[in-house]
């Protein structure tokens, strides 16, 4: 920041201001008049004049009294704020340096050497104390100064300091830090409302031996041997040419009482998954660890991953070293509802893959006669209901047994009136399934609404449809212009010449490749192979083509080389829909024990597919708040009912806990119903503790039942956060200073930055005035003049 206007000159004495300007004149003139005829040359004479001249102009000054004035800070009228991080990220030891940073820190505004440039603060202004790390805390003297702050809200603690004098004198904050904010995730400070800050920079910028989780991610797959991708990225610093070896642990805590009195000793389970050793990177560069696991467990697993030095060195802090994810894998079973024309091979082995899968259940409604077999009894003509029932009460058509009923059988059922009036007519009833797989059956086994009532399963509840390629499936079964054609992704109208293919030969698209559902090995040239040893098949439904937006996951070849589609999915409003066009997929599994395993592996995984992130009535989001000083984290609770309505009338409790920590105690919270969005409630848990967390929302109606739970964990690292980079944040701190008028301080020139504070710019200020003409310097630099100008003729021989 610049200094206030230097100030100007008020000349008091205006009545001289005429005898002042003759006395020149006339001085001038017989300076001019005396050296006209001297025996010098002309350099030197016009030497003499000037050197005169200037001195006669300073004494003649002195008689116009004129007053030096300016504007200062007015000593006691404006704040001024002092503020000291006290984070964890202060206990680092510079390489070059004895002590820690905070040590360092506390020696400035502790120690003996802080008294002076403190003493001159408080003789001009209203001088505040403050320490911060994820909030402002006044002080006194700064004996509270422990850096044991678990983060760096520099942000907010500005911004907290803003509002605090919004409206008051504030002249300037005194920023002491390492400038590593934690609570910036995004872009830069907004500095719009902050006064002048002053950054004084702790810390140095010279390397520190250390090793450093900069980020860790967990992604899901339906790949059945490696469903869960857990990435890492670790920098390095002072290890060149060294290993560094990582450890994925699973510290979930245990859910069985004999685990959790093993566990009491040391509070976590940690068990090691698997270990990678990677040559440390260079300094600005990250090595990367990437562990491909299957988790033994539904619903939510807690792994950390951590970092060491092969061979055993001392590191700056051990605070990075690790980081913890969250695998959330669902917690079933899911519910899938199969319907099929006739009993066939597909369904014994769907059923027998998925049966391995105890997170999936198969539900089957299968029709075994398409007419229920009755004696011909002689009725009138056009009656369709049993004549044994005429006659008995006003019954209508809809009420009397009928005997052209198709013949169904339910099969793994959750009792014996799950589907017992067929295929569900209403929403209660379909919505609590999670996928529908249709096989070898037509469009007229369904009603109108209820072909309707599948489209909305699908787009609205976000459930997932399969339709497989059985011999009254798609064009076959008159799908064509109906509400479950319209989802399906393929045009059924006007398909090519039907005549047998002959031998098919299946192969995976280039976006086939992609998707690990549609892969059985986990590199391209082992599913090559693999697809080149798959038994052909006999059997498709051709279609014209192919939806916009639909994918194309699998084709088949014939005799021709002609290309077929075999698999194609989309999207389709809120759910996925998918559509086989093989009708013999239960071909593969004969050839051998391999083709069986590989055919069960891929029902399994196609099937996952159908149903991942297929919607529940009961759900719960733990959605981090970014840039929250706290590290606060929002739970959000959508709650619906059978027909997937929000409900609103309804009491919801969360509980937390630490999900890392064996018999740890949780805590309950009530949700709080949101007015953005009907069915929605909302509640706020701040962890006070690094690692896992698990929360357990709980439903309850208006009468008191439970009408159902959800659950959701994250991960609290702040300290990870804070020791992201060792070295100060200089330019963060610069642009600060420079985006609000202040200026970067040096930590030994304190005593000179509060000598020279009040010169700056403040609120309030007042005008000072100094008389110029009552100063020894001006006679003496008059007199300098004169004795210069005698020293040049003494020196020419003039004198």
């Amino acid at each position: 920041m610049c200094l206030m206007l230097l100030g100007a000159v008020f000349i008091s004495g205006q009545q001289w201001l005429v005898p002042a300007a003759a006395f020149l004149a006339v001085a001038g003139g017989l300076l001019w008049w005396s050296y006209r005829f001297a025996p010098a040359s002309p350099g030197l004479r016009a030497a003499c004049v000037g050197l005169k001249l200037i001195g006669l102009l300073a004494l003649a000054a002195c008689l116009l009294e004129p007053l030096w004035t300016r504007q200062r800070v007015k000593p006691g009228a404006n704040f001024f704020v002092v503020l000291a991080d006290n984070s964890q990220g202060l206990q680092i030891k510079d390489r070059a340096g004895t002590g820690t940073r905070g040590e360092a820190l506390r020696a400035l505004l502790v120690g003996p050497q802080s008294s002076p440039w403190q003493a001159k603060l408080d003789e001009n202004f209203q001088v505040r104390r403050y320490l911060f790390d994820t909030r402002v805390q006044s002080t006194r003297d700064f004996s509270e100064l422990a850096f044991e702050g678990r983060s760096t809200a520099l942000a907010s603690a500005l911004k907290s300091i803003a509002a605090r004098y919004h409206g008051q004198p504030l002249a300037g904050v005194l920023l002491l830090s390492g400038g590593n904010a934690t609570d910036l995730t995004e872009g830069a400070l907004d500095v719009a409302g902050l006064p002048p800050i002053y950054p004084v920079v702790i810390g140095s910028d010279d390397a520190v031996k250390d090793i450093s989780v900069q980020k860790i991610a967990a992604s899901q797959t339906v790949f059945e041997d490696a469903p869960v991708t857990i990435q890492g990225e670790v920098s390095a610093s002072g290890y060149g040419g060294g290993n560094i070896v990582a450890r994925l642990m699973d510290v979930t805590a245990a859910t069985n009482a004999a685990s959790a009195i093993s566990n009491k000793l040391s509070g976590t389970t940690a068990r090691l998954i698997a270990k990678q050793i990677v040559k440390a990177p260079k300094e600005g560069e990250t090595a990367g660890f990437r562990f491909q696991i299957k988790p033994e467990r539904p619903g939510l697993t807690f792994y950390r991953l951590e970092v060491a030095a092969e061979e055993d060195a001392e590191e700056a802090t051990l605070a990075n070293n690790s980081r913890t994810v969250v695998v959330d894998r669902g917690r079933g079973p899911y519910r899938i509802l199969y319907v099929a024309g006739r009993p066939n091979w597909e369904f014994k082995f769907l059923n027998r893959a998925l049966m391995e899968d105890d997170q999936l259940q198969l539900v089957g409604l299968i029709r075994i006669a398409r007419r229920e077999p009755k004696f011909d009894f002689r009725g009138r003509e056009g009656e369709s209901s049993n004549p044994l029932f005429r006659g008995f009460g006003n019954q209508s058509k809809e009420d009397t047994e009928r005997y052209d009923q198709p013949v169904l059988i339910r099969l793994n059922t959750r009792d014996e009136f799950e589907l017992r009036g067929g295929f569900p007519k209403v929403p209660e009833d379909l919505y609590g399934y999670d996928a529908i797989i249709v096989d070898d059956l037509e469009a007229e086994f369904f009603t109108p609404d209820q072909m309707a009532l599948v489209q909305k399963f699908v787009s609205e509840r976000g459930g997932g449809f399969l339709m497989l390629g059985g011999a009254e499936s798609f064009r076959e079964g008159k799908f064509q212009r109906t509400p479950i054609g319209d989802l399906l992704p393929v045009y059924m109208d006007n398909p090519p010449e039907t005549r047998s293919p002959g031998q098919l030969r299946i192969n995976l698209t280039r976006e086939g490749f992609l998707q690990p559902w549609a892969r059985l090995r986990n590199n391209e040239t082992d599913e090559k192979k693999r697809l080149t040893d798959v038994a052909p098949f006999g059997v498709l439904n051709k279609v014209r083509g192919v939806k916009p937006g639909a994918s194309v996951i699998a084709t088949v070849s014939d005799e021709k080389n002609a290309v077929h589609p075999a698999i194609v999915a989309q999207r389709f409003g809120n759910g996925r829909v998918g559509a086989v066009l093989l009708g013999d997929i239960w071909h593969w599994g004969f050839k051998d024990e391999a083709s069986h395993r590989d055919m069960d592996k891929a029902w399994r995984q196609l099937t996952r597919w159908l149903i991942a992130d297929v919607p529940k009535a009961i759900d719960l989001q733990a959605q981090p708040r970014a840039g929250d000083p706290d590290n606060a984290v929002l739970l959000q609770i959508r709650a619906k009912d059978k027909r997937f309505l929000p409900i609103d009338n309804a009491t919801v409790s969360v509980l937390v806990h630490k999900a890392d920590v064996a018999g740890s105690n949780a805590v309950r919270i009530t949700a709080e119903p949101s007015a953005r969005e009907a069915g929605l409630f909302e509640a706020i848990y701040v962890p006070r503790e690094t690692g896992g967390y698990q929360a357990q929302a709980i439903v309850t109606g208006e009468n008191g039942a439970e009408l159902g739970r959800a659950e959701a964990g994250w991960t609290s690292d702040p300290g990870a956060d804070e020791f992201r980079s060792l070295k100060p944040n200089k330019a963060l701190l610069e642009s600060i200073a420079r985006r609000t008028g202040g200026e970067m301080v040096p930590a030994g020139g304190l005593d000179a930055f509060a000598a020279m504070l009040p010169n700056k710019k403040a609120p309030i200020t007042e005008s000072w005035s100094s008389p110029l003409w009552h100063q020894a310097g001006v006679f003496l630099f008059a007199l300098a003049c004169f004795v210069t100008e005698w020293g040049l003729r003494r020196w020419r021989g003039l004198a």
